[in-house]
């Protein structure tokens, strides 16, 4: 463990100061790259243009097509994921597409277990059945070339949006929008899937002004769909560029002024969470997780319908569904993690490091949950990590399927990508991004498959890469250790590539004891440059030294109406 202090642009942060910004967040934004005032307008106007020189690739076709279809009054289905960026992309796409005047709007979810991921053959086939004469991928297809080629075989118009990196051959479809596409000079390339449909329903709005359906003053508004964009933003882990912040800002400002969904509202009910004080948060760990538990445990449907409907109770009712699903996810997730985190620590003596990348099978895993249980493996030990699962899938029971996260400096997709190279036969799937990939291997293979990612971990990664490094933003002064000022740092938007406010400093621990009902949280008095200050750190059960360097965050503590600062441990460098 190593606690470095983010480098502060001393011009950047005076800049922004003398331009009127806090000066904790002009220290705190100077850090993470801006260097401007005007950089941090989150105004609907300062989004990225859908089209022109610097606009999304193919999505001019896609707006033709889908305003043809229209016109014709033709069957339009939606091919969604079954994550959250998958149904808040197929919300906004129904929902979208019906309020710029589409007759027949339908969807369609795969199953993870049944159909696995994407516009496969079989997926296309049940398309063509609902009597659609147009298919619309949102958040998958650019991986699809069979699928695809299926579908046009079929008679359908097929228009693929997506987010994720393009294979070796692109599918043949009508339109593909997708920034990672060879050749678009959109500059938000972190985009989300549900950021992609998004910019369609633009450019298709504007096909239709074009075409005089309606004109600036009757076209319908598009940005009550933002909450959705926001939370999928959010959840998918996707980097917060500028852009990106811009859409999730837009999303919080409406929740927090009480304008959102029946279904997104309700999911703040089931959470506990307050809608007039959302954050980033609330869309990551409380509203996120429900919405994939859906697509984990049972029916992606259940989340997409708690997105589509607009009956209070109605959604009421689907989002209690989803937090129970949530909670059995939680449970089966809790076993999983320690049996797998057994498994891992197996791999190497109590005085040894972790080998370069971790990948662990046990056959009673649970397909739903390996991303998440790979991900809390990660964390811990530091090292990219794949969990597997046997597939439950009719007649591919000797198949595993894994889920993959990783850490800076090693690209997950590339590394399986080299994997596949050097073995061939050995992944009969794979795609991803850098920090998070799926792959199918037989169940044979899985030996194979551990040794060979090792070694192109062993290969790509270097000592400083494989220590773990907390990023900070140095020392807090105590005037800032205030409920008001904890409030003002929450408000703002933060999330991957924009890392929440972190500070670090060397504190006295006056006391600490175990809490929770396992007595795996660690409650802490301490004091902060002279002042007394409640910090816990949850998960961790090993006691801290008289004097500690520690990276936290900060929150705020509410006991019977009294609101005191909180500090929530990251990290210590002892």
């Amino acid at each position: 463990m190593k606690i470095v202090a983010r480098d502060i642009p001393p011009r950047a942060a005076w800049a922004l100061e003398q331009a009127g910004v806090h000066p904790l967040l002009a220290r705190l934004y100077a850090a993470r790259g801006v260097r401007a005032k005007d950089e941090l307008d989150d105004g609907l106007g300062r989004l990225l243009p859908p089209s022109g020189e610097k606009g999304l690739k193919g999505i001019d076709t896609a707006a033709r097509l889908l305003a043809d279809a229209m016109a014709q009054n033709k069957r339009l289905v939606i091919v969604a994921d079954y994550d959250c960026d998958g149904a808040t992309a197929c919300a906004v796409g129904v929902r979208g597409l019906r309020l710029l005047g589409a007759q027949h709007v339908d969807y369609l979810v795969p199953d993870r277990v049944t159909d696995g991921y994407g516009l496969t053959a079989p997926i296309a086939r049940r398309v063509a059945e609902r009597g659609a004469d147009v298919l619309i991928t949102v958040d998958n297809g650019i991986a699809s070339v069979e699928g695809v080629a299926e579908a046009k075989a079929l008679g359908l118009t097929v228009v693929v949006t997506d987010h994720h990196l393009p294979g070796p051959e692109l599918p043949v479809a009508d339109a593909i929008v997708n920034p990672n596409q060879p050749g678009c000079t959109f500059e938000s390339k972190s985009i989300a899937g549900v950021g992609v449909m998004f910019y369609v329903l633009l450019a298709l709005r504007a096909e239709l002004r074009a075409r005089g359906i309606f004109d600036a003053a009757t076209q319908p508004k598009l940005d009550p769909l933002l909450t959705l964009v926001a939370l999928g933003t959010v959840a998918d882990v996707v980097k917060l560029d500028a852009n990106n912040r811009r859409l999730v800002a837009q999303g919080l400002k409406r929740i927090r002024a009480g304008q959102m969904p029946a279904g997104v509202a309700a999911l703040f009910t089931a959470a506990g969470r307050k809608a007039p004080v959302a954050t980033t948060f609330d869309f990551g760990f409380a509203l996120g997780p429900r919405i994939n538990a859906a697509g984990r445990l049972a029916d992606m449907t259940l989340g997409i319908e708690c997105l589509l409907t607009d009956d209070a109770g109605r959604a009421a009712e689907l989002a209690g569904t989803l937090d129970g699903i949530n909670r059995e996810r939680r449970e089966i997730e809790g076993g999983m993690r320690d049996q797998a985190m057994l498994m891992a620590e197996s791999l190497f003596q109590e005085d040894e490091e972790p080998p370069p990348a971790i990948s662990v099978f046990d056959p009673d895993f649970h397909e739903g949950v390996v991303g998440i249980v790979a991900s809390r493996i990660k964390d811990k030990l530091h090292r990219p990590t794949f969990v597997f699962a046997a597939s439950s899938a009719p007649g591919k029971e000797h198949e595993l399927k894994g889920s993959g996260r990783s850490i800076p400096g090693f690209h997950l997709r590339d590394a399986l990508d080299l994997v596949a190279k050097r073995h061939p036969g050995v992944l009969l799937k794979f795609g991803g991004h850098a920090m998070a990939a799926g792959c199918t291997v037989a169940e044979e293979a899985f030996e194979v498959f551990e040794r060979a990612l090792a070694q192109v971990a062993q290969e790509w990664l270097d000592a400083a890469t494989l220590t773990r490094r907390i990023e900070t933003d140095g020392p807090l002064a105590p005037e800032y250790c205030r409920a008001d000022m904890v409030d003002t740092l929450h408000h703002e938007v933060w999330g991957q590539g924009f890392a929440p406010p972190t500070f670090s400093e060397e504190v006295q621990i006056v006391s600490q004891r175990l809490v929770g009902e396992s007595k795996n949280h660690l409650s802490i008095k301490l004091m902060h440059q002279g002042n007394p200050v409640d910090a816990i750190w949850f998960g961790h059960t090993e006691q801290l030294p008289a004097r500690v360097l520690l990276a936290f965050r900060l929150d705020v503590n509410e006991w019977k109406g009294e609101r005191k600062v909180q500090f929530l441990v990251e990290g210590a460098q002892i």
